[in-house]
């Protein structure tokens, strides 16, 4: 026991002196707390779907013969319980959670109340299980973000790795609930963090494969929905999918902007907030009542649309029904996800595309079903913006990998398109609303009001474009810097050199001494920077050629160099600014 103790001992302080081995600890255990917590979650969704559906709720001739018009108000009910737990406990669970995270991570450090994932888990589960239409995937993925931050305070880690593990938070928050580790990765890295860094990345995969595994252990090893085997039938149907990826962006549009209407109608009430998802669940009972598939995530319409056994009747309704009460339901200020109502709308409208396109080509197109399938990731990645998490969160969900290259055209061809009508996903847009504009985790609008001059250096070592290599590597071994602008004698610039840029010559220093110049060995014509651009256009030039300097040229002469700028400094400048508005406001 004592020698236990003591390897425990010696164990503890190697972690916490290196801050790389504690991260990967710590992200474990996010990774294990979020497992836990969805499969928590999930429980008390189906146990409140017993408590106030039994288990003949789904079926509408039941209802409809029976007379149940107390149906109507389970969704109201539902709200009654959830709005009281939001809007006194937490206001942050309100809505579908995801843009609240974004912010987080963008304008806080990284910081969530811990009381954030209670509030989220109970008036989720209530609303989803009174028959709210709504999801698992935004209050699982606040869930995991809270416990990732709360983790990350209690053990003091700096706004850069509390950070980390807010997003190792919502990636085991999608690869528990959904079985989806690989898309729990890419979401988090796509959309939550805007970060794909060695750093960032290997905490966030050991999150969501321990997260996985847990919930495995607890809820089976099996895809979210078992569909028949489809598959490209013709090389015809490519341009049929990128119709399906068009029609995917326009519901998906729709969607959105429903929503964001919905829910200022429901802002301009005077009356108080808790009060609001009642009005809401009445407006989804109502609906529910003759359309019972659009109550809760809608999984079973789901898989009756996969497999091709929902009426062209019933397809034509669901899909204008479905945003209509997911709208009422988010809208109203409930709280659950967008994730699996977006899934539903475009299960229903590819299955319905699917059933016309296959009544008019039955020779080169599959079922209906595989449009239904299609359908999903192309109202995903136009509500998200997010095409690689749809394209993966498919194919993880449904264990099918044959249909990979409509995925991939519809995924595209539905980003594409509602990309180019709006700018902003629907995560993005809530925040717009809120004055609140971010790109890549960042708050663009402190990235463009400050200006390269403002942190550029005006004092930096160059080198002459007539300098021997010996010479090059004097100049070099005696300055601080790593990154040399090669100017001529005019002082205006040839191209840039690095240290990296002379290790492959390392080896023929000697041949090569008397041979070359520096300009021989420079790069010429190097992406440059203005005094005037921002620092978001910047990151941009950046990201081109995966720089860490960048040489500043005047705008009137593009040749004369004023200055250098180091990726390193727009951080830091940066977050100045970002702490100087937010203690402002």
């Amino acid at each position: 026991m004592r020698l236990a103790r003591l390897l425990y001992k010696r164990f503890a302080r190697k972690v916490t002196r290196s801050e790389t081995a504690l991260i990967l600890v710590l992200a474990s255990v996010v990774g294990i707390s979020t497992g836990l917590a969805a499969v928590a979650f999930i429980w008390l969704i189906q146990n409140a779907k017993e408590l106030f559906f039994g288990r003949s709720v789904f079926y509408l001739n039941h209802m409809v013969t029976s007379g149940d018009f107390w149906v109507i108000l389970i969704p109201a009910i539902g709200g009654a319980i959830a709005g009281p737990i939001v809007y006194n406990f937490a206001k942050e669970a309100r809505g579908h959670g995801v843009p609240e995270v974004m912010e987080a991570v963008a304008l806080k450090g990284g910081i969530i109340r811990p009381r954030v994932a209670v509030a989220k888990s109970l008036a989720s589960a209530v609303c989803i299980g009174s028959g709210g239409s709504a999801g698992r995937e935004g209050p699982i993925i606040q869930i995991g973000s809270t416990i990732g931050s709360t983790i990350g305070q209690l053990f003091n880690m700096s706004g850069s790795r509390v950070r980390i593990l807010v997003g190792c938070g919502a990636a085991a928050g999608i690869s528990a609930v959904f079985n989806a580790p690989i898309a729990g990765v890419i979401f988090s890295l796509e959309i939550i963090l805007g970060d794909y860094a060695v750093r960032t990345f290997s905490p966030v995969i050991f999150s969501s494969v321990i997260a996985s595994v847990i919930s495995r252990a607890f809820l089976g090893n099996h895809p979210a929905f078992v569909v028949p085997a489809y598959s490209l039938v013709s090389a015809w149907e490519i341009p049929l999918y990128i119709g399906l990826g068009v029609i995917g962006a326009f519901v998906a549009l729709a969607f959105t902007h429903t929503l964001y209407f919905t829910e200022d109608r429901f802002d301009s009430l005077k009356i108080p907030g808790a009060i609001k998802p009642i009005i809401g669940g009445l407006a989804v009972g109502a609906i529910g009542f003759f359309f019972p598939q659009v109550f809760s995530d809608g999984y079973e319409t789901i898989i009756n649309a996969l497999n091709g056994d929902l009426s062209i009747k019933l397809l034509a309704g669901l899909v204008l029904l479905k945003i209509a009460a997911t709208s009422f339901t988010l809208g109203s200020g409930n709280s659950g996800g967008i994730f699996a109502p977006s899934l539903f709308m475009g299960a229903i409208a590819g299955g319905l595309y699917g059933e016309a396109v296959h009544y008019l080509f039955p020779a080169v197109t599959a079922s209906s079903g595989a449009y239904a399938l299609v359908g999903m990731a192309a109202v995903v990645s136009g509500t998200t913006y997010a095409p690689i998490t749809a394209l993966l969160i498919i194919f993880e969900m449904t264990g099918d990998y044959r249909i990979v290259l409509p995925l991939m055209i519809v995924v595209v061809s539905a980003t594409l398109v509602a990309s180019r009508i709006t700018n902003e996903s629907i995560y993005t847009l809530k925040l717009i609303r809120r004055g609140i504009n971010l790109r890549g985790g960042r708050d663009k609008d402190v990235m463009e009001s400050i200006k390269v001059s403002e942190v550029m250096d005006s004092d930096y070592d160059t080198i002459g474009d007539v300098l021997s290599l010996d010479q090059v590597f004097n100049v070099m071994e005696n300055s601080r810097s790593s990154f040399f602008p090669v100017i001529d004698y005019k002082g205006n610039l040839v191209g840039t050199l690095s240290f990296q840029d002379l290790r492959s010559i390392l080896v023929n220093r000697r041949e090569l001494a008397g041979l070359v110049i520096a300009q021989d060995i420079c790069h010429s014509n190097p992406p440059v920077l203005h005094p005037d651009n921002s620092l978001d256009a910047a990151l941009e030039k950046f990201a081109l050629r995966d720089l860490e300097f960048l040489p500043v040229v005047s705008r009137e002469d593009d040749r004369k160099l004023v200055g250098i700028l180091n990726k390193n400094h727009i951080f830091r400048s940066y977050h100045k600014k970002l702490l100087d508005k937010i203690s402002k406001s």
